[in-house]
């Protein structure tokens, strides 16, 4: 039930996922190639799949507007009665100012220069600035009837002031004589520009422009892979982009598309969570697993939809490598390659040159799964990252070679690309910590620097319990050789041996290899207490880890090294004085539980058999043989190894090991010769 409810939880995940991915995705089947006039075309043939006009350039537009402009004419509306007004005032105030020199003068000749400008018409400052000095002719609107002019012809009110000082001058009228009559406050604008009117007339002589030249029958070819592109291609490509947001901006086709890309994700999801089933059920029983593989699902689905907001190349800059790097460091390789498979899958429905990306992404990452196969040092990351960058180099090359082509038509852009691209996969290393803090996972680079001998933990147990150090580096000692045969992560086994006794250090002189001078604590005191502090070095390990922050794995390993095992001597020394009580075996049994993972089981083998090795008194290979078999059968035989995924030839094939490993470790030495004296 708790099974089916944990797929269930997986399955709904998966679906949200796929929604959050599609949300962020372009949902506009538009025109988003990139291209560039004198370079060739860096995607497959083209094929119009529409019918759309060839557009005229924007640069051509513009100078057919210029050109249909110059004749438009602007209108003015002529208001005759504002001269006779101002005429007429005139005269009426010249007649009642005192101090005019000549009036009769100024009133008959001042009068008619003022009926000449206002003939020719006066605009204000404004129009004429705006309007009559940028065009050749006007349209002026006399009692209904419009009557072309020269431009030049009309006046602004300086101009007309200017006008009127002029023939004064040529007439010989005294200057006083304007200056008095003030003449300048009877110049007035008497043709008001008609804004309405001649922008009407403009845009319907814009509207008579012809957007475009020519058009392009459906199925038509519009370039193919690797053709450069010409200026007249260039207009065609330009045209069908144009054409083809115009088709896009319908919500209807938003929708489709939106669908479209819902189901291709679902099924590529639904896929990928067959194959957990299938395959890495034990995934989805621990969960964190699944959230692990979901989030990078994610992040590199929404960080590629983002950067091809910019620039559809720039997919090629995200670092899917990483995925392969992470999956393969954390969990296995086969999920890796599924997971990259996944990840191309869903960003190559976004992109156009779709067949070039998933080739090009699928080798880089195939490349980092074959070229680390864990990490342990920067220096490995370094060389997968030189070599994935360098095969995809090479694989880009060969690629445009096969398709056409020419060295002299490369697009370095592409290059330097793949070259951020590599920059930015050193960014695993870093990235790792997050993820082993974020999902509990563990990697080699941690566990490496676990084993350091010199950590604060180890120093204090070599120099508080030095009998339990040292038997702690024979346990790793052995329990790496195992691994090794048995295809088991080393590097775990190697750094839990040496932390499964850490329990020890509360009461380091309870244990017989840290007793010196005869004295065994356990002769005073009874054999269930004796088993209890026995049986507390693995909850005091335990407890230890979490003070010092030791990863789960490892504290997984102290609690399963003794499994559900009893503390044998003491319990047999209890039984053997109580043959006619009850007893409690609880009191002797250790917490547990067994071993859950061939990692786990090379490391109750090896520390059973170190320990009981140490009680030999003649080192033998029949010896070392009989008492491997019978501690590892007797572990067997009583069920500890039921829970995790060792077979029998695995059992067998540690032993072997075992055996031969102990054999070196209590070799013979040859006996010195004394030198006579």
């Amino acid at each position: 039930m708790w099974r089916k409810y944990k797929m269930f939880v997986c399955g709904l995940l998966l679906v949200v996922t796929g929604a959050i991915i599609v949300y962020f995705m372009p949902h506009e089947h538009g025109f988003s190639y990139d291209y560039s006039e004198g370079k060739p075309w860096k995607y497959s043939q083209l094929i119009a799949e529409f019918n759309f006009p060839i557009y005229k350039s924007e640069a051509r537009l513009e100078q057919e507007r210029d050109s249909v402009l110059r004749n438009l004419r602007p209108f003015f509306n002529l208001d005759e009665s504002v001269g006779r007004l101002q005429i007429r005032n005139f005269a009426i105030d010249l007649a009642r100012r005192d101090g005019v020199v000549r009036k009769d003068v100024a009133k008959t000749q001042i009068s008619k220069l003022l009926a000449e400008v206002y003939d020719r018409g006066i605009t204000s400052q404004e129009s004429y600035s705006n309007v009559v000095d940028s065009v050749e002719n006007v349209c002026v609107v006399k009692r209904e009837t419009a009557v072309s002019l020269a431009a030049n012809t009309l006046l602004s009110p300086r101009m007309a002031y200017e006008y009127i000082v002029r023939k004064a001058d040529t007439l010989r009228l005294p200057k006083e004589l304007l200056d008095d009559s003030k003449v300048a406050d009877y110049i007035v604008p008497n043709l008001m520009f008609d804004i309405n009117r001649t922008e009407s007339i403009r845009r319907d002589m814009l509207a008579n422009i012809s957007q475009c030249h020519g058009m392009v029958q459906k199925g038509e070819k519009i370039i193919g892979e690797g053709e450069i592109v010409t200026p007249a291609t260039l207009k065609v490509l330009r045209s069908l982009e144009r054409e083809s947001e115009k088709r896009s901006s319908s919500s209807a086709d938003k929708m489709l598309v939106f669908a479209g890309q819902f189901l291709c994700v679902i099924v590529l999801l639904s896929i990928f969570f067959t194959y957990i089933i299938l395959y890495r059920r034990d995934y989805i029983d621990e969960f964190r697993p699944m959230l692990f593989l979901l989030s990078l699902i994610l992040i590199f689905s929404v960080a590629t939809s983002y950067v091809q907001q910019y620039n559809e190349q720039n997919i090629y800059v995200v670092p899917f490598a990483i995925v392969a790097i992470f999956v393969r460091v954390f969990l296995d390789s086969r999920t890796a390659f599924v997971m990259m498979l996944l990840i191309i899958g869903i960003c190559s429905l976004s992109i156009h040159s779709s067949y070039e990306f998933m080739i090009l992404e699928i080798v880089a990452s195939l490349t980092a799964i074959y070229s680390l196969k864990e990490l342990t040092s920067r220096s490995q990351l370094f060389r997968s990252v030189l070599l994935v960058t360098g095969v995809t180099a090479l694989i880009k090359l060969g690629y445009d070679l096969s398709q056409g082509f020419f060295l002299s038509t490369f697009d370095l852009s592409w290059y330097m690309r793949i070259a951020v691209n590599g920059v930015l996969m050193l960014f695993a290393y870093p990235l790792m910590l997050l993820f082993e803090k974020l999902f509990g996972f563990i990697s080699s680079v941690t566990l490496v620097e676990l084993s350091n001998v010199n950590s604060t933990l180890m120093r204090r147990l070599s120099k508080e319990a030095q009998g339990t150090f040292n038997h702690s580096m024979q346990v790793s000692n052995l329990a790496t050789e195992v691994a090794l045969k048995l295809d088991a992560n080393v590097q775990l086994v190697r750094t839990a041996a040496l932390y499964h006794d850490i329990g020890k250090l509360n009461n380091p002189t309870f244990f017989t290899e840290n007793q010196a001078g005869g004295i065994n604590p356990h002769d005073n005191l009874p054999e269930e207490q004796s088993a209890q502090i026995i049986i507390h070095h693995v909850t005091d390990g335990m407890d230890m880890a979490d003070k010092y922050g030791l990863p789960s794995v490892i504290k997984e390993c102290i609690a399963t090294h003794h499994g559900r095992n009893k503390a044998k001597y003491f319990y047999i020394n209890y039984v053997n004085k109580h043959p006619d009580e009850p007893v409690n075996e609880e009191l002797f049994t250790y917490p547990g539980p067994n071993p859950q993972t061939k990692e786990q089981a090379i490391l109750m083998m090896a520390d059973s058999v170190e320990a009981a090795s140490r009680s030999l008194k003649e080192i033998t290979e029949e010896n070392l043989r009989k008492l491997v078999d019978t501690i590892v059968d007797t572990q067997v035989k009583d069920g500890c190894f039921r829970d995790c995924p060792i077979t029998f030839r695995d059992v067998a094939v540690a032993k072997d090991v075992l055996v031969a490993n102990l054999k070196t470790i209590y070799h013979t030495r040859i006996s010195y010769p004394t030198l006579n004296a």
